[in-house]
C-alpha cells in the first residue's frame, strides 16, 4: 500500500487561508462603520430612509393648468358658436345679423322674432358686390344677398326678407 499524498498547498507558508476563525472572533478585522450603515455581521440590508415630504403644488403649475383649460374652453366655445354662422346656412334657413356693427350673419329659427331673412339659394364661389347682386336677381323673390369671401369658405346666399 502506498501513502496518500500530503493534503494542502505545498506553496502555502504554514497558514490555510480558508481555515475557520476561532470561536468568538470575527473572520475579518472590525472597522468603524459610516453613519447609517450597519456594522459587519448586523442586518444584511440598509435602513429604509424616511419618506420625503410631498411637494406642494406650485403657483406656476396651477397657472399653467388654468391657462390650458382657458385655451381649450375658448376653442370649444368658438367652435360651438361657429355652428350658427352663415356658412352653415342651407336653403330654407333663416338668418339674423350677428350684431349691429358687424356684417356677419347667424342662423336662427324661422319662427323667432329675430329672423330677418330667409335663404332662397346658396351658391359656392367668390363674388363681388356687383356679381352677387346680378346672380341673386336671377332668383325669384330674392330681395338681398350675403356674400362671404376671404375665409377660405367663399359662397353667396340669395335672401328674402321675412
Amino acid at each position: 500500500m502506498s501513502t496518500p499524498p500530503p493534503q494542502g498547498n505545498p506553496f502555502a507558508q504554514g497558514q490555510n487561508p480558508y481555515a475557520q476563525a476561532p470561536q468568538g472572533q470575527a473572520p475579518y478585522p472590525q472597522q468603524p462603520s459610516a453613519p447609517g450603515v450597519p456594522p459587519q455581521g448586523a442586518a444584511p440590508f440598509a435602513p429604509i430612509p424616511p419618506e420625503q415630504p410631498r411637494r406642494k403644488v406650485s403657483f406656476k403649475t396651477v397657472k399653467n393648468i388654468l391657462v390650458g383649460v382657458g385655451i381649450v374652453t375658448a376653442i370649444v366655445v368658438g367652435y360651438i358658436t361657429s355652428l350658427d354662422d352663415a356658412n352653415q346656412a342651407n336653403v330654407g334657413d333663416c338668418l339674423k345679423s350677428a350684431s349691429s356693427s358687424s356684417d356677419e350673419m347667424e342662423v336662427v329659427d324661422c319662427t323667432s322674432s329675430e329672423a330677418e331673412a330667409k335663404v332662397l339659394k346658396k351658391i359656392d364661389g367668390t363674388y363681388t358686390s356687383f356679381t352677387a347682386e346680378t346672380e341673386c336677381r336671377k332668383v325669384s323673390d330674392a330681395t338681398s344677398f350675403y356674400a362671404q369671401t376671404g375665409d377660405g369658405d367663399n359662397f353667396l346666399l340669395c335672401l328674402k326678407d321675412v
